[in-house]
C-alpha cells in the first residue's frame, strides 16, 4: 500500500508487520540501554523484538491472506512467542488488534483506528495494576490521537505519521509520569520499541522500508542445510521433527468436544518430544517421530492444516533448535500423568540443579537477559503432565509471562506463585509440602513461605546514573534487593561484604550464597571466610550457581 492508500488489505497489513518487526530490531540495543536500573540485564529490547518475531514467522508462508487472517496468525504468534513484562504487553495489544480486525477481508483506517482502542483495552486488561509512564501509556495516548483526528480525507501516510508523532510526544513525557525514569533520566524502554514498531509500519507506507517487496524474510537468509549428513548409507535414528498449525473444523469433528489431552495420548503412541495445545479452534503440535504420515493421517480428520514444517532431525541433531530457551534436559517424553507439580525458572547450570534437587519438576533455563516465552512454559507444562501444577518464575519480568502461559494452557490447573527473584523460588520450593493434598493450602503456603527471605544481588554498573538516592558510577560494583540500590563501590569485595552486611540482622539464620561465572577462586574463598568470621552465627551454604550477570547471588532466611 502507498501513502495515498485509506484502505489496508491483506498483503499490505504484512508489510506493516515486517517492516515494524525489522525497525525494532535495528533498534533493539538502544532500547535495551533504557533499562532504569544500570546493570547489564537490559533486555527489553530484544523482548519485543523475539516477541513480534514470533508473530512475522506465523505469516511468513501465509500468501493472498485477509486482514483478518494476517491479524490473527500474528497474533497468535506474538503471544507464544512473548517473553518479558513489555513483550507480554506487546502481544496483548496485537491480540486486542487482531478481534478488531476480525471477519473483515480489508479494513479502512477508520476501522483500523477503533481496532487499536481495542487492543489497548485488550494490553491494560493483561497487567493486574496498570502504571502509566509505561508502553500502556505510548499505546493508548496515540490511539486516543488518531482517532481524534482522523477524517473522511486522512490517507494512510497521514495517519501513521500523525500516530508516530504522537508516540513520540507520550514517550518524551513517560518520565513526569513516573519517578523512577525521571530519577534515572530515561525515557520508558517498552514505549520506546512500541514507537520503532510503528516507525517501521510509517516506513512501509512512506516507501522507506528498505525491505523490498513483500516477499521479505523475517531473519534474514536463513541457513543452508547440510545434505551430506544424511546419504544413501544413513539409518534413520532420531526420526522427524514435526510441527503444525490444525485448524478444526464443524465438517469434520464436534470442536466443542474435541479433547486434546485424547490427541497427545495418541501422540504418544507414535513418538515423543510432545506439545500441543488449543488456541480457540486452532491446534499447535510439535513432535518427534519416525513416522510424521501417522501424525498427519490422525489429525486431519479433524480439520485441515494451516502450516506443515517436517525436519529430518539427523540434520539438524548438532544444531541448537531455534529460539529455544528451554534446556534439552528437560525436553522429554511425557511423564505419566500426576496431580502435582513445579515449574520453574533459573539461569545457571549449578542454580538449575539446585532447584531440581529441591523439588523442582521442570526448571526452565532462563532469566536476566534470556527471558522464557509463553511457549516455553507451555512446552513445561506439558511435560510435567499434572492436574495442578505451581509456578515459581522467579523474577519480576518473568511472572507476566508465566501468567498469560497459564491463560492459555487449557490441561491442567495452573497456579502461578508470583516470586520475583531466585531467593523466593528457592525459600518457597524448599518448603514444599504436599501432605495437605489441597492445591489451594499448598498455593497459599507457598506464596507464605517465599516471604521468609530476601535476595541480594552484585554485578557491574553499566552506566553512571542515581538509584534510590545512592550515587552509581559506570563500572562500579553495584549491590541491590528488589530493585532497591544498597551499596555502589569500585572494588568487588568490598561491595560483596557491604551488601551482605546490609542484607543480614539477628533474626536471619541461613545465607544461601550461589557463586556466579565471574567470582574467581580466591574471591569465593574469601567470600566464605568474611561469612565464617563476621557471622558465626549464620549457616552458610555455597553454591556454584554458575549464572551469568550476578557475581554473587544471597539469599538469605
Amino acid at each position: 500500500m502507498s501513502g495515498n492508500d485509506r484502505i489496508i488489505d491483506g498483503e499490505g497489513l504484512k508489510r506493516l508487520f515486517y517492516s515494524g518487526a525489522m525497525n525494532l530490531k535495528a533498534n533493539a540495543k538502544e532500547v535495551n540501554d533504557l533499562n532504569v536500573f544500570p546493570i547489564p540485564d537490559g533486555d527489553t529490547g530484544e523482548n519485543m523484538y523475539l516477541t513480534i518475531k514470533g508473530g512475522v514467522d506465523e505469516i511468513e508462508g501465509l500468501e493472498n491472506g485477509t486482514v483478518s487472517a494476517v491479524s490473527e496468525s500474528f497474533a497468535r504468534g506474538m503471544l507464544f512467542n512473548a517473553r518479558g513484562n513489555s513483550g507480554v504487553i506487546l502481544s496483548q495489544l496485537f491480540f486486542g488488534l487482531s478481534e478488531g480486525l476480525k471477519d473483515r477481508d480489508t479494513v479502512t483506517l477508520k476501522d483500523f483506528a477503533h481496532a487499536l482502542k481495542q487492543g489497548v483495552k485488550r494490553a491494560y486488561g493483561a497487567v493486574a495494576e496498570p502504571v502509566e509512564g509505561t508502553i500502556l501509556t505510548v499505546a493508548r495516548e496515540s490511539a486516543e490521537s488518531v482517532n481524534s483526528a482522523l477524517n473522511e480525507d486522512t490517507t494512510a501516510g497521514e495517519f501513521f505519521k500523525e500516530m508516530l508523532n504522537e508516540m513520540k510526544k507520550s514517550l518524551e513525557h513517560t518520565p513526569e509520569l513516573l519517578d523512577a525514569l525521571k530519577e534515572a533520566g530515561v525515557i520508558d524502554s517498552g514505549g520506546a520499541g512500541l514507537v520503532y514498531i510503528i516507525e517501521g509500519f510509517y516506513k512501509a507506507i512512506i516507501g522507506d522500508d528498505a525491505f523490498g517487496e513483500i516477499a521479505i524474510t523475517s531473519d534474514g537468509a536463513k541457513k543452508a542445510i547440510d545434505l551430506t549428513k544424511f546419504n544413501e548409507n544413513s539409518v534413520m535414528e532420531y526420526g522427524y521433527c514435526t510441527e503444525f498449525l490444525l485448524q478444526l473444523q464443524h465438517s469434520k469433528t464436534d470442536i466443542s468436544a474435541f479433547s486434546v489431552k485424547a490427541l497427545i495420548e495418541f501422540l504418544g503412541t507414535v513418538g515423543d518430544s510432545i506439545v500441543a495445545f488449543l488456541t480457540g479452534t486452532v491446534v499447535k503440535v510439535h513432535v518427534h517421530t519416525l513416522e510424521p504420515w501417522k501424525v498427519l493421517k490422525h489429525c486431519q480428520q479433524f480439520g485441515e492444516f494451516l502450516t506443515i514444517k517436517i525436519e529430518n532431525m539427523t540434520l539438524q541433531h548438532n544444531e541448537t533448535e531455534r529460539g529455544s530457551t528451554v534446556s534439552e534436559m528437560n525436553k522429554k517424553v511425557k511423564k505419566a500423568r500426576r496431580k502435582y507439580a513445579v515449574v520453574t525458572v533459573a539461569t545457571g547450570q549449578g542454580l538449575i540443579n539446585t532447584f531440581k534437587e529441591i523439588g523442582a519438576d521442570y526448571v526452565i533455563s532462563g532469566g536476566q537477559t534470556n527471558n522464557p516465552s509463553s511457549e516455553d512454559f507451555i512446552t513445561a507444562f506439558d511435560s510435567v503432565n499434572a492436574d495442578y501444577i505451581f509456578v515459581l518464575p522467579n523474577n519480576s519480568n518473568i511472572v507476566l509471562t508465566a501468567k498469560q502461559a497459564a491463560a492459555m494452557y487449557k490441561d491442567s490447573d495452573i497456579r502461578v506463585v508470583e516470586s520475583k527473584s531466585i531467593g523466593e523460588g528457592y525459600s518457597a520450593l524448599s518448603m514444599l509440602d504436599y501432605e495437605s493434598d489441597n492445591p489451594d493450602e499448598i498455593f497459599n503456603n507457598l506464596s507464605e513461605d517465599m516471604k521468609s527471605s530476601v535476595t541480594g544481588m552484585l554485578t557491574k554498573a553499566v552506566r553512571t546514573t542515581t538509584v534510590n538516592g545512592v550515587s552509581v558510577n559506570k563500572d562500579d560494583y553495584i549491590g541491590f534487593t528488589n530493585k532497591t540500590m544498597l551499596v555502589s563501590t569500585p572494588e568487588k569485595m568490598e561491595s560483596v561484604y557491604s551488601l551482605t552486611e546490609k542484607l543480614i540482622d539477628d533474626e536471619k539464620a541461613f545465607l544461601i550464597v550461589a557463586y556466579g561465572k565471574g567470582a574467581t577462586k580466591n574471591e569465593r574463598a574469601a567470600y566464605s571466610a568474611f561469612v565464617r568470621k563476621e557471622f558465626s552465627q549464620i549457616e552458610l551454604y555455597e553454591i556454584d550457581g554458575e549464572q551469568d550477570v550476578y557475581d554473587f547471588i544471597l539469599i538469605v532466611e
